[in-house]
């Protein structure tokens, strides 16, 4: 067995492990494991490529501090970790504007618009509960609307196996986002924090497919 199937299986058995622990109540397993999905995503795609993007490995790693501080209770991990997903999507925004040979307002438009639908609802739902944090959830559900938008407009320009892997990546990234929203702010539930972490995993999974892909 090659270091890539082993990272690959790896990063299954933290996953699945990391979910057990949110549907069972056991904190030691969230704590432990939850790090470990995004430390072996990185290890993953090292051993997958021989040449790597480093924008996305910096994403990567942005996306495993947010994970480690949203582990915690209190606004201030909420609003660092918050801060970390905010960067980590913007590269993800800038490796796929990389991907588009050219972009004008008049073609983003009509990508935008179920995302920015969908962040609409999600304000509207939201405002009353986020107090002095309704500032950063809209800068950041901008930024997410945003990843939506240009990965689906690469999808549309290209119809390629990698720009839909990516596409599907940033869907899956915003029904996460918007339900640990839902669940934090709206009507807390112990199912939606396990479709949190199980749409999560598979965001980043797809994601991890389209920068292999595009590089293969």
């Amino acid at each position: 067995m090659n270091k890539t199937k082993i990272a690959f299986l790896f990063f299954v058995f933290v996953s699945l492990l990391d979910i057990v622990g949110i549907i069972f109540k056991i904190p030691i397993l969230v704590y432990v494991f939850k790090p470990l999905i995004i430390f072996s995503l990185i290890f993953l795609y090292v051993f997958s490529l021989p040449k790597r993007l480093k924008w996305y490995v910096i994403a990567l790693e942005l996306s495993f501090f947010g994970d480690v501080l949203l582990l915690f209770e209190g606004e201030l991990f909420f609003i660092f970790g918050l801060i970390s997903f905010l960067f980590a999507h913007l590269l993800f925004i800038k490796i796929v504007i990389d991907r588009i040979k050219k972009i004008t307002l008049k073609s983003v438009l009509v990508p935008s618009i179920p995302f920015l639908v969908v962040f609409g609802l999600l304000i509207f739902t939201l405002k009353d509960s986020l107090n002095e944090l309704l500032i950063p959830v809209i800068i950041y559900g901008l930024v997410i609307s945003i990843f939506g938008t240009v990965s689906f407009l690469d999808f549309l320009k290209t119809k390629s196996k990698l720009s839909l892997l990516m596409l599907i990546g940033a869907v899956i990234f915003i029904i996460s986002d918007a339900t640990l929203a839902i669940n934090k702010f709206y009507s807390p539930s112990h199912f939606f924090e396990i479709l949190v972490m199980a749409t999560y995993v598979l965001a980043q999974y797809f994601i991890f497919r389209s920068m292999v892909l595009v590089k293969k």
